[in-house]
């Protein structure tokens, strides 16, 4: 529950800023008496678009702890948690960023890596993977996830979710008013009608389907690029090799929705092309060179 009232409060408030944001530059006013106007249309379709993509970035941190309730180590308590901070320290050094949060929450075998900026990450591994996994395996998946912060995989995913949300937004909105101007073209009257409400929903649904495609295709090359990464880190890819054959027999735990594509793992999409994870044994043979 405290998840889902995190969600919906989220989500409301980001409306919220980038409907104000749009109002007060004048772009949500594009439905002009004597047609559209692209120009403005294309500047509220790139606030909605990017603008959802860079808060959500921008609040990826704050939004991970709480939405998991990831505990970071202010101060090592255990030898377990010295050991963590000092793997992804070593690691971090060897990547050439800066010392990311490290952070344990409770959960089963999962980890993820979130932050706006390479020097400003966090790096959280659940309990179930501690457990479930040898040291070298952990310390795989620990260098899975510096990897992506490494490789700027938050922001590139998001200037790509940036990118296909704008073009929803407008395509849709183009779609909508050509379809309501062809439905109304004898009754001489002006302004949208609901052919173009109900196209605009329409389009913005079938759109956005096919622009998760693109962002699932994305995350699964960041996911290869990420083990290679983990592999370079190590100086071989057999403990990243191992970590994910452990993976492969273990029920990943769930991450919220918004997190999904971040974690080490994830549950096959009811479809392979909306998976945001390739098949472990995939990347087991890209690892291997087969």
């Amino acid at each position: 529950m405290k998840r889902i009232l995190l969600f919906l409060a989220t989500n409301i408030a980001v409306m919220l800023v980038l409907s104000v944001t749009a109002s007060v530059l004048g772009v949500n006013r594009y439905l002009a008496a004597n047609g559209l106007d692209l120009g403005a249309l294309l500047g509220f379709a790139a606030i909605m678009g990017f603008g959802g993509a860079f808060i959500s970035l921008w609040i990826s941190k704050p939004m991970a702890k709480w939405s998991t309730g990831a505990q970071v180590i202010e101060r090592a308590r255990t030898a377990d948690e010295q050991w963590l901070l000092d793997s992804v320290a070593a690691q971090a050094r060897s990547a050439g960023i800066a010392m990311p949060e490290v952070a344990i929450y409770e959960g089963e075998p999962n980890a993820f890596a979130t932050g706006a900026t390479k020097n400003s990450s966090l790096v959280a591994v659940s309990t179930g993977l501690l457990q479930s996994m040898t040291r070298k395996e952990v310390e795989a998946v620990l260098a899975h996830e510096v990897s992506h912060v490494g490789n700027g995989d938050m922001v590139t995913l998001t200037l790509i979710q940036g990118v296909v949300n704008t073009f929803v937004v407008f395509i849709s909105r183009v779609v909508g008013y050509a379809v309501d101007q062809f439905l109304r073209r004898s009754d001489g009257s002006s302004g949208p009608g609901i052919g173009y409400t109900v196209t605009v929903v329409v389009c913005d649904i079938l759109f956005g389907i096919l622009a998760s495609i693109v962002v699932a295709w994305f995350s699964r090359q960041r996911e290869f690029r990420a083990d290679a990464g983990a592999a370079r880190i190590l100086g071989t890819p057999q403990p990243m090799i191992a970590a994910l054959q452990r993976l492969g027999g273990l029920e990943p735990g769930q991450l919220p929705k918004s997190m999904a594509a971040s974690g080490i793992s994830g549950a096959p999409g009811w479809m392979a092309l909306f998976s945001s994870h390739p098949p472990i044994e995939s990347r087991i043979a890209a690892l291997a060179g087969r």
